[in-house]
């Protein structure tokens, strides 16, 4: 049995604000964000919207897509550090109402930026013992959680939704190897406090994100790259063999220092970077969404799914097309 893609969906709020709005209101510029981030425009969620809201317009789109009923859903995975609720319920719970998916399981995963595909890892190992479709949502509101006057970290981060549902069949194909790590002697390289660790954090509303930048860029290339050659070994490929190279939307310095030491070219990675900035674990689901709707993507195609983080933890997952 193979677990394939079988829709895709993607939501963004509507606001946008580009590196000159940014320029007004912290010490920046436009030249400064593009040189060292690759990153122009982000988008930002208004007063009225949140992660389930984003959540469940992808989810929507990704069914349309796919051409499956809410009903016929057997699980919906939720990846995202932004949710609705500090605890509980879960954002899957609250999306799963929204969308009338009445017969389907529902659980929250927090794996920070690759939590796109542990949630594409857990969904494979379900549908081992569960035939049904399953809906994978990465939904992310960054905007909520950084300081507005912190110039290193408010640039990079946006908000934005995107979702696949997965399919089992007996057609070869679909997802593949796949490879998820962490090193926790560096978790708190990117954290926000808040939880109930102590009585005091337990007490107070969660603080702004923070970012030991040069531990994250150095952990993010060396996990890029073994994801990559990793995936390689398994199957005795070379850059000749994939089509793609879908990224977690970090920051192009990383992906320019993986692509110096990974004999792949540029071209074959899909950068929107620019246009969405940092969206966390929504990052390649709205990527590969796009990609979708331009046509870059056919059957045959061979892709490698490619992302690091807050923990610090890894994720990748190789896919051949057949949509």
């Amino acid at each position: 049995m193979y677990t394939h893609i079988v829709g895709t969906g993607s939501a963004v709020p509507a606001r946008v604000v580009t590196n000159d709005d940014l320029s007004k209101i912290v010490d920046t510029s436009d030249e400064w964000i593009v040189s060292h981030t690759g990153i122009r425009q982000r988008h930002i969620v208004s007063a009225e919207e949140n992660a389930s809201t984003l959540g469940c317009t992808a989810a929507k789109r990704a069914l349309e897509d796919a051409g499956i009923a809410p009903e016929e859903i057997g699980t919906i995975i939720v990846t995202s550090t932004t949710p609705d609720y500090a605890v509980y319920p879960s954002t899957a719970c609250v999306i799963q109402g929204m969308l009338g998916a009445v017969n389907a399981a529902a659980f929250d995963v927090s794996a920070a930026c690759p939590g796109f595909v542990y949630g594409l890892t857990i969904a494979k190992g379900l549908m081992q013992i569960d035939d049904r479709p399953v809906l994978v949502i990465s939904t992310e509101i960054m905007s909520r959680t950084i300081n507005w006057s912190d110039r290193n970290t408010c640039c990079l981060f946006g908000d934005g939704a995107g979702a696949v549902v997965l399919k089992n069949s007996d057609v070869p194909g679909g997802l593949g190897f796949h490879l998820i790590g962490a090193d926790g002697t560096g978790a708190l390289a990117i954290h926000r406090e808040g939880g109930v660790r102590t009585e005091e954090t337990a007490r107070n509303a969660p603080g702004d994100l923070k970012m030991d930048g040069r531990a994250v860029f150095n952990f993010a290339v060396r996990s890029f790259c073994d994801i990559i050659s990793k995936t390689f070994e398994n199957y005795g490929w070379t850059e000749k063999d994939i089509t793609w190279i879908v990224p977690h939307q970090a920051n192009t310095r990383i992906i320019d220092a993986a692509v110096k030491r990974i004999n792949v070219p540029v071209e074959k990675f899909y950068v929107n970077i620019d246009r969405f900035a940092n969206t966390s674990s929504a990052s390649i689901p709205i990527a590969l969404d796009e990609m979708v709707k331009k046509g870059l993507i056919k059957t045959g195609d061979r892709m490698i799914f490619a992302a690091f983080g807050a923990g610090l933890v890894y994720g990748g997952v190789a896919v051949e097309w057949t949509k």
